[in-house]
């Protein structure tokens, strides 16, 4: 056995993907010198085509290099390139590549460039063995000899020397059988000068004991090509040496990856899909290994950072898992969760930026290194003797998820490019099932955003709800529901149902939900307020529409809208092609209320809406839900209902546990539709807690308001409101006797806040208005704006009344700090 190697021959030529790629050489201007018929019958351009002209014809440059000079440069530097591309071939259509671009060195140092292509569309499937399969073609070590006619070598790469210990010096120049003499390698010369004589490719493989592992027998193939200048005159052959072995070995445990990774993605979490990424890399791969994730792709929240375009600020980066041979993981100074520091000369940080990955093989641990930048991560690298690394990001449509680190500690094996292969390999995998978890993340965010946190029945009701998707994959739907704090103590209960599914249901439900709040705020009664939401949906409709003449998608929705006044215990309700709610009385007697149906919103046909009101006893349930409650695939709505009642019927239980019976009427089967249920339970205030009176419609009724005001204040002991609720009182009074007509009414209401209500009999509304300096007038309501937390006006029937709200926890200085205004009688114009 000789230094440089021993070879053996094999007569086995059926080493198909090496044999169905194709080779070309340009030089170092970027022009093509050789071409093969490998390369024509990919491409379909002939020798003649190509030869002499720019590789821009033939090979597509990467964006960040988009000219010749761009790219070889770029080209120098990397010493070579390699990516997953399409070309167009001759005759137009598109060609999916795996491309590979290597550096040759010729005599005195000079530089030629290999492009060795493999087309996706010609290999079997058995060849292409996914990803990893282009990955192993286009980035796996590869030897490649370039010789002349004579079978001299006169260009040559570095890793050939690592195939078969022959040095660059001691190879150009010289034949195969100057620097390797024997009859296996005058075999090797004569199949050279077969593909020289016939211009076809051929494939030997060989066995070997290479001089860097002299105990360990290598299968290699080589695949020998013609090269051909413009005429078609065979200028010499390529050969491209591929260690089979070690291919064999990594399509081993990709199978076991494989295998593995079948586990990764079985949750919607991103932390534990990171934990399960870090789970497979240990001991498969590495002996510690950690997955740190972008702090946007946890929380669903904030936009995605793009690789390349950070203009210098870091993301940062949460731990997310961590694995390790050793009990407890002793190497990680941080835990899941922990915010990982970046330094600036660390190679985590450049992978961060460039969104590359990043081998190091043999761990540079001296002083004056990026180890020393941060003390923690030096002194667990020190502790434990982490000798080797890789560090590979997580991205997904040019995002960057994350990144992972494997490292070697126990295993004195150095990382070598096989391992970063099959590490982005896992990781590529990894970050399908990661991006799908983010994007479920964000669901479930835009979801809670649009849908309210809590329920704010205020004295009115007590309630509760549930929601469940049918897209149970991405947690969102078109369902909604609301209870919306009213005027007097009045609540607003909604339920609403937007057509299909998904993340645009959901967004237009959000669209709805807004407004709804909007008309809700303005007081409207519920037949008047799903005529407005029915004008907002056809709205919405036709700004949907691509182009002006086009006619406007359907964009339908269903709802019902219910208000319930607590100091009257009537509950006033109109539906939009909605289910009608259940009602349960306190002894539990289920109802469903005769409601004029009306139609689906947005439709367009002019839908009018009735209202009904109804007098609730005190603690009676009300259900409000969408039709995926009551309605399956093999029952009809009535079925529904009725199970529904029944699961309802029991009104001492609490709301969430009869929201938790209601929604499993249907144990057996999945949801088709999404389901919500909004439960309230009805109060009542004491008739303690209102008092009201009838006023005359003159100026006696201001003092008399005032009066009666005190003393009820000073009844309920509020007398630190007095000052504020005088002034507040005395101004709407006076707006009333000034503007309004017939009877006039006033009603303090004490519950969370205290209100303030006057009733008139006129349909003008008051409104606030700036007044100038020398304007005796106008300073009414802003006056009652000041004092009050908020006030408005709502329409009743008869007319309207005219209501201002003040914090039980007022000081008593407030109303004092802007003084009594001098004559009452300022008024607000109407």
């Amino acid at each position: 056995m000789s230094s440089t190697g021993n070879v053996i021959l094999s007569n086995q030529l059926n080493t198909r993907e090496t044999s169905e790629s194709a080779v070309a050489m340009f030089d170092e201007h970027g022009t093509v010198v050789a071409w093969t018929q490998a390369a024509e019958r990919l491409v379909g351009y002939s020798a003649g085509d190509v030869v002499g002209r720019s590789v821009a014809l033939v090979l597509p440059f990467p964006e960040e290099a988009p000219t010749t000079a761009a790219f070889v440069e770029r080209c120098r530097a990397r010493n070579g390139w390699s990516r997953t591309t399409a070309v167009r071939h001759r005759d137009g259509r598109m060609l999916d590549i795996n491309l590979r671009v290597s550096m040759l060195w010729g005599q005195d140092g000079t530089v030629r460039w290999l492009i060795s292509v493999t087309g996706n569309g010609t290999l079997s499937p058995q060849a292409m063995n996914g990803s990893v399969r282009e990955s192993l073609l286009t980035r796996a070590p590869i030897g490649i000899v370039v010789r002349d006619p004579q079978l001299r070598c006169t260009w040559v790469n570095d890793t050939m020397e690592c195939h078969d210990g022959i040095s660059l010096d001691r190879r150009l120049g010289r034949r195969f059988t100057d620097v390797l003499p024997g009859v296996k390698a005058e075999a090797v010369e004569a199949a050279m000068r077969q593909v020289l004589h016939s211009g076809t490719t051929k494939v030997h493989q060989y066995r070997m004991w290479p001089s860097t592992s002299p105990r360990q027998e290598h299968t290699m193939a080589a695949s020998f090509f013609c090269l051909q200048d413009a005429d078609g005159q065979a200028l010499g052959v390529c050969t491209i040496n591929v260690d089979v072995t070690e291919s064999r070995h990594a399509r081993e445990r990709l199978a076991i990856l494989g295998e593995a990774s079948t586990r990764l993605g079985r949750t919607q979490d991103v932390m534990q899909t990171g934990q399960e990424l870090a789970d497979l890399a240990v001991p498969l791969l590495a002996d510690f290994a950690v997955v740190d994730l972008e702090q946007s792709v946890s929380f669903g929240e904030g936009p995605p950072v793009r690789t390349g375009s950070m203009d210098g600020r870091l993301p940062v980066l949460r731990r997310a898992g961590l694995a390790s041979i050793h009990q407890g993981v002793p190497e990680s100074p941080w835990v899941r969760g922990d915010r990982v520091p970046m330094t600036p000369a660390a190679p985590l940080t450049d992978v961060v930026r460039t969104g590359r990955p990043h081998l190091e093989p043999l761990l540079d641990t001296a002083p004056g290194t990026w180890i020393d930048e941060d003390p923690v991560r030096a002194q667990k690298i020190h502790q434990h003797g982490m000798h080797s690394v890789m560090i590979v990001p997580i991205r997904a449509r040019r995002a960057l998820l994350g990144v992972v680190l494997f490292i070697r500690t126990e295993d004195p094996v150095p990382f070598q490019e096989v391992d970063l292969l099959l590490a982005e390999e896992l990781v590529s995998r990894a970050a399908l099932s990661l991006n799908n978890a983010r994007e479920h993340t964000t669901c479930l965010a835009l979801q809670r955003n649009l849908l309210p946190r809590r329920l704010r029945g205020g004295v009115a009701v007590e309630a509760a709800s549930c929601y469940l998707p049918a897209d149970m994959d991405n947690g969102v739907g078109g369902d909604w529901f609301d209870v919306i704090p009213l005027s007097g103590a009045r609540v607003a209960l909604v339920v609403g149902d937007v057509i299909g599914h998904g993340i645009n249901a959901a967004v237009t439900m959000g669209r709805l939900r807004t407004a709804v709040h909007t008309l809700a705020d303005m007081e409207l009664p519920p037949d008047e307020l799903l005529a407005r939401l029915d004008d907002t949906v056809q709205r919405l409709a036709e700004e949907g529409a691509d182009a002006p003449d086009q006619t406007p998608a359907m964009l339908g929705a269903t709802c019902l809208y219910a208000v319930y006044d607590p100091v009257t215990r009537r509950c006033a309700m109109a539906r939009a092609g909605h289910p009608p709610p259940a009602i349960i009385d306190p002894q539990g007697r289920v109802t469903f209320p005769d409601l004029p149906t009306g139609a689906p919103l947005g439709i367009g046909l002019g839908a009018h809406f009735e209202a009904v009101e109804l007098e609730l006893p005190e603690g009676s349930l009300l259900a409000l839900y969408t039709d995926g409650l009551i309605e399956t695939r093999d029952h009809d709505i009535d079925v529904g209902m009725r199970r529904l009642g029944t699961a309802l019927a029991q009104p001492d239980r609490s709301l969430e546990d009869l929201c938790a019976r209601a929604t499993e009427t249907f144990p057996d089967q999945a949801p088709f539709d999404d389901v919500t249920l909004l439960l309230v339970r009805t109060r009542s205030l004491s008739p303690a807690q209102v008092a009201s009176w009838t006023l005359p419609s003159d100026q006696t009724a201001v003092r008399s308001a005032r009066h009666m005001a005190a003393r009820q204040l000073a009844e309920w002991g509020l007398e630190g409101l007095e000052d504020s609720t005088k002034l507040i009182v005395s101004e709407l009074v006076t707006n009333a006797v000034r503007h309004g007509t017939g009877p006039i009414s006033l009603r303090l209401i004490k519950h969370q806040v205290l209100t303030c209500e006057v009733f008139d009999a006129s349909d003008c509304y008051p409104r606030q208005s700036r007044a100038r300096t020398i304007d005796e007038n106008g300073r009414g309501l802003f006056l009652v704006a000041q004092l009050s937390r908020r006030w408005g006006t709502r329409s009743v029937s008869g007319g309207k009344v005219v209501w201002a709200e003040e914090d039980l926890a007022s000081a008593p200085s407030h109303a004092r700090a802007f003084g009594t205004p001098p004559g009452l009688e300022e008024q607000l114009a109407c």
